[in-house]
């Protein structure tokens, strides 16, 4: 796909490659958790699955965490630089705030407050986790990436309600503006942040919310037309072991103990 005789736009939305902290099993929420090497390896498939379909971006947008930041300079690396603009971070596009639960085991968590208990603020759209409180030093307040945002803007904890609003005013201002106008738009960034995405582009209910999924690194691809009347949507693998990622995440159960 290139730039030239715009007609519909397209978006395409990709989560970012697996991390070193879902290895350990824990929650990532807003800290840096790096790329794994599997995840880079996951990254260069999704370069080479865009590659091979020719796309060329008028537009990138990340998240302001690494893991989203590092796969897609890998993506530009794969498809090419000329393809893929110079990406603008916004911390509207970050993962769901996991409050207190940020850098904790799952299992040990489980432990703590019990499967059911984590399990609901883990899914139902409105659990909220336990607050960070404002002097700890995991709150976003005291990172320099948010330095420029006004604290109270900032979250100390978040549902998944909370972050597909947070989300709102970055699809509305940002992409759909140039999505109606035919352009080409790719966003690296978390299932929190496309979960918001998806909900507002397809009207999902809080269930169909509550109960969406998205493997790392695989593309998920909307095109609209002028009035933003979505014209398709489809999922692009490149190779068995994408195509197994996605067929497992798919399958997976809203309800996961973790002890």
């Amino acid at each position: 796909m290139t730039k030239s005789g715009k007609t519909e736009g397209c978006l395409v939305l990709l989560r970012h490659g697996t991390t070193a902290w879902a290895k350990q099993n824990r929650f990532a929420g807003w800290a840096d958790a790096p790329l794994s090497k599997s995840g880079t390896e996951e990254a260069a498939r999704a370069a080479k699955a865009l590659a091979s379909r020719h796309f060329s971006f008028d537009a990138a947008y990340t998240s302001q965490l690494s893991r989203a930041r590092q796969t897609l300079q890998i993506l530009r690396q794969g498809v090419g630089h000329e393809a893929i603009p110079e990406p603008r971070c916004d911390w509207h596009l970050n993962e769901r705030h996991y409050g207190a639960l940020q850098g904790e085991n799952r299992a040990k968590a489980a432990l703590a407050y019990g499967n059911e208990q984590l399990t609901a603020w883990r899914r139902d759209y409105r659990a909220r986790p336990p607050k960070l409180a404002p002097e700890d030093p995991r709150h976003p307040c005291h990172d320099p990436l948010y330095a420029d945002i006004d604290p109270a803007l900032l979250p100390d904890s978040e549902s998944l309600e909370d972050a597909a609003l947070r989300v709102l005013p970055f699809w509305e201002q940002d992409l759909a503006p140039h999505l109606g106008a035919g352009d080409c738009l790719l966003v690296v960034a978390h299932t929190a942040s496309i979960r918001g995405l998806v909900r507002r582009i397809e009207g999902l209910s809080d269930a169909e919310t509550e109960a969406f999924r998205i493997a790392t690194c695989v593309p998920l691809i909307y095109r609209f037309d002028a009035e933003m009347a979505v014209l398709s949507k489809k999922e692009v693998t490149s190779g068995l072991t994408s195509q197994v990622r996605r067929l497992l995440n798919k399958h997976k159960s809203g309800k996961i103990s973790w002890v």
